[in-house]
């Protein structure tokens, strides 16, 4: 009975974490991405990055495609 209950727990935790907040897929791969000194960004850094051109964040970049944006907040392809 102990391990039915156990099995039980660990299938509603499952479903609790599937139905939650999941992060979105970026919009492009941040393979081929580094900053201007060349360091490849972390996928934190490059999220962020995205995150603030897709919200107009920054004033200089709002309207902007994607990969201008990009490339105005320092990242570049290589």
């Amino acid at each position: 009975m102990p391990r039915l209950a156990a099995l039980l727990m660990l299938a509603l935790a499952a479903c609790t974490l599937s139905d939650g907040d999941e992060p979105a897929a970026s919009p492009t791969d941040m393979q081929g991405w580094r900053f201007t000194s060349g360091k490849r960004p972390s996928r934190a850094e490059y999220t962020a990055v995205v995150a603030a051109c897709e919200q107009g964040a920054v004033a200089r970049t709002q309207g902007k495609a994607l990969d201008l944006c990009l490339s105005d907040m320092g990242l570049r392809r290589e």
